[in-house]
């Protein structure tokens, strides 16, 4: 028998005290007891986004928050600038042209960092610019984007700031209200350790302004209908009970452990992590890695997918390889939502086992003892 360790960028391990509410006998979503369920996971929300308007729940994963965040904000033939740099920057885009969008893109090299001087430029070439579309933790490349400075750019224009932060939600401090990002967009399945399910829409004044003029087709993700129900504690639609329920014990946990402590538990497990990494002569992919994963290039004459699959059947652990452009080419070590140094100093020593089987020379024991120096020092 193998102890499962999953360590992929999502879905994450489930927090315990999560797992047990949802084994809990369901509860009608139209009765007392969920009305009061739902108005402290209503505060909670807030909490987690730190903004003071409404953050809207939608039953879906993350890519329906972000199909709603387009819908409810852009009208046909709009014209909107998305940052392309991964994966899920690319989707914002495909997700734009869907629906008739006009897309102006910046292409950033994968594991690189956008620069915002970029968008800058081309606000001012393009006023006609209703929104632009970023993501802040890119988990296809493991880059964190400066949504803060890229925040200070559009905030001064007539364009709203949308960002895809499922990825960084919980995990690195996202002041919503304090950057003026317009609509944040997160999913139950990374930091909040629960399952896959549910989707997040944090909306701004500016934002809510922008809502009432768009003329894009929406029925479900629809944000003033899913507001309106949850002003008297309801959702639109039949929401996931379990999830929400589910929902209100992480909530829960992260408001005990309080965010500034949250954040600095991320960031901890991923230094520690890219000191054992580096320990074994590995490089890192991201410019500006992000406190949610860590993404590896892989050394020469190992393949990615040997590497994943060493250490999923002989090791019982599950990490990700690469994705599209980088398929083959790295393999990402997550250390997110309900993660601790065990699951570092774990993962680091089948690493290490693992690359030593398929030929790569490594000393059993350095990654861990990188790790473990960073882990033994206070903050």
């Amino acid at each position: 028998m193998k102890k499962r360790h999953l360590l992929a960028p999502g879905p994450t391990q489930v927090l315990p005290e999560a797992l047990l509410a949802m084994a809990r006998p369901i509860i009608y979503h139209r009765g007392p007891e969920y009305e009061a369920l739902l108005a402290r996971v209503r505060e909670g929300l807030k909490i987690l986004f730190q903004t003071k308007n409404e953050v809207l729940l939608f039953t879906s994963s993350g890519t329906g928050g972000m199909e709603g965040a387009v819908v409810n904000t852009l009208s046909p033939g709009d014209r909107a600038l998305v940052i392309r740099s991964g994966k899920f920057g690319e989707r914002w885009g495909e997700i734009c042209e869907a629906y008739g969008i006009q897309p102006q893109y910046i292409d950033v090299e994968w594991g690189r960092a956008v620069e915002s001087n970029l968008v800058a430029a081309a606000l001012k070439a393009d006023p006609s610019i209703k929104a632009v579309f970023a993501t802040h933790s890119e988990s296809s490349t493991g880059v964190l984007h400066d949504v803060e400075a890229i925040a200070r750019i559009v905030r001064a224009t007539p364009a709203l700031l949308i960002v895809d932060a499922i990825t960084s939600l919980g995990v690195v401090d996202v002041p919503m209200d304090a950057w003026g990002v317009d609509v944040v967009v997160g999913g139950s399945q990374k930091s909040l350790m629960i399952p896959p399910g549910l989707a997040f829409c944090g909306v701004s004044d500016k934002a809510w302004t922008v809502v009432e003029r768009s003329r894009l087709p929406k029925f479900y993700f629809n944000f003033k209908a899913e507001r309106k129900s949850l002003e008297k504690n309801q959702n639109a639609f039949t929401p996931a009970v379990s999830l929400v329920v589910a929902l209100h014990e992480s909530l829960a946990a992260i408001r005990a452990e309080g965010l500034p402590a949250v954040f600095a538990r991320h960031d901890r497990l991923a230094r520690a992590t890219r000191a054992g990494v580096t320990a074994l002569g590995l490089e890192l992919f991201a410019e500006r890695p992000t406190p949610a994963l860590t993404a590896v290039t892989v050394p020469p004459g190992i393949e990615a997918s040997a590497i994943v699959k060493t250490l999923r059947t002989a090791h019982g652990i599950t990490i990700s390889g690469g994705q599209t452009k980088v398929k083959g080419k790295i393999f990402r070590l997550a250390h997110l939502g309900y993660a601790d140094e065990s699951d570092v100093v774990v993962c680091l020593s089948a690493l290490e086992r693992t690359l030593n089987d398929l030929g790569y020379p490594c000393k059993l024991g350095e990654g861990v003892r990188a790790a473990q120096e960073v882990l033994s020092r206070a903050g």
